[in-house]
């Protein structure tokens, strides 16, 4: 959801705007800005709502961004948040501690942890989420161990994926019934990450169990064009016997096999549809989402949506509605829904 466009603004008006926005959106800070070409400058804000989480993107010229806990005492608001880059590089401090911010990089903090502070340098473009503190059910001094760690461990690339792929279908998953568990996915996922690098062995292994099959399936989506995903590599991966993956799945109302190919032709329906991928061919597409057979494919493809994928190409070209086909699942992040 669009909450500030600042391209018909002047550059004073328009930095005025922004500032009250970031305010309204994360608490209390200290915001300093490039001027921009010629004193021009643009800024764009999307949020959207997903139970406790806010994903937001941010994009416009290089800027400072800052808390500490004197912004805390001023509006106490305390969250947690993750940042990475949609575009562009920035920078993140906390304390001594510092390091550059990638594409595939996040970094994680809070209000409470002291000085830190995200830099954006030149035109680039931001995504963010935001989860109020007590969701995390965690201890700050955890969290605050884990800040200059997160980068080592195997829990990142996981909440990178899923934060990635609700950015992708945002205004859908916002507006559906599976906002909530999306939500709840994306914590539980945060929760894993600081335990991975902050806590203790037994509190590790408590937050482990607890959050196994969210683990599970991140890991699913994450690897979902390996072709050869299996439920013995899944299992392998988690230190857990397939019979255990089986009870777990069961146990959480997921039909692993079903799904996973569920979860496959909804990136492959995606990409027949997609101008980007007019010049593959349908076997090709097939084969980057995991499926080595074209005639298994199509017969899958066909008993999900009711027309041959040649069938929804060529619709899709012609911009009809699609008929008989059933909606585009999209990217399910909800436990809830994941059978």
């Amino acid at each position: 959801m669009l909450m500030l466009d600042t391209a018909d603004l002047q550059a004073a008006e328009a930095w005025d705007q922004f500032y009250a926005a970031a305010v309204a959106g994360t608490g209390i800070c200290g915001m300093t800005h490039d001027p921009g070409l010629e004193g021009v400058a643009r800024w764009r804000i999307e949020q959207w709502q997903f139970g406790p989480v806010s994903i937001i993107t941010t994009s416009g010229p290089g800027t400072r961004y800052w808390q500490t806990t004197r912004h805390l005492r001023m509006d106490s608001w305390n969250t947690i948040a993750g940042m990475t880059q949609i575009s562009g590089r920035s920078g993140f401090i906390w304390n001594d501690f510092q390091r550059v911010v990638d594409v595939g990089d996040l970094a994680l903090t809070n209000k409470s942890a002291g000085f830190w502070e995200y830099n954006r340098t030149g035109i680039n473009e931001s995504l963010s989420f935001l989860i109020e503190f007590d969701q995390i059910g965690l201890p700050e001094s955890m969290v605050h161990a884990a800040v200059p760690q997160v980068q080592h461990s195997a829990i990142t690339p996981l909440l990178l994926n899923q934060v990635r792929a609700v950015h992708q279908n945002a205004d859908r998953l916002a507006a559906g019934p599976v906002a909530e568990a999306v939500g709840k996915s994306t914590v539980a996922l945060v929760r894993a990450l600081v335990a991975s690098v902050g806590a203790g062995a037994r509190t590790r292994r408590e937050i482990a169990e607890e959050t196994l099959l969210v683990r599970v399936l991140a890991y699913v989506r994450a690897h979902l064009t390996d072709p050869d995903l299996t439920a013995a590599r899944i299992a392998h991966v988690h230190n857990i016997s397939v019979r255990s993956l089986y009870r777990l799945c069961e146990a959480g109302d997921v039909r692993l096999e079903p799904w996973i190919i569920q979860q496959r032709l909804v990136g492959a329906r995606k990409d027949l549809a997609a101008p980007q991928f007019a010049y593959r061919t349908i076997e090709g597409i097939a084969r980057s989402w995991g499926f080595t057979n074209a005639s298994h494919f199509t017969r899958r493809f066909r008993r999900a949506y009711g027309m041959t994928p040649r069938a929804w190409r060529e619709v899709s070209r012609l911009g009809r509605p699609a008929g008989s086909a059933r909606p585009d699942g999209g990217v399910d992040t909800a436990q809830a829904q994941e059978r």
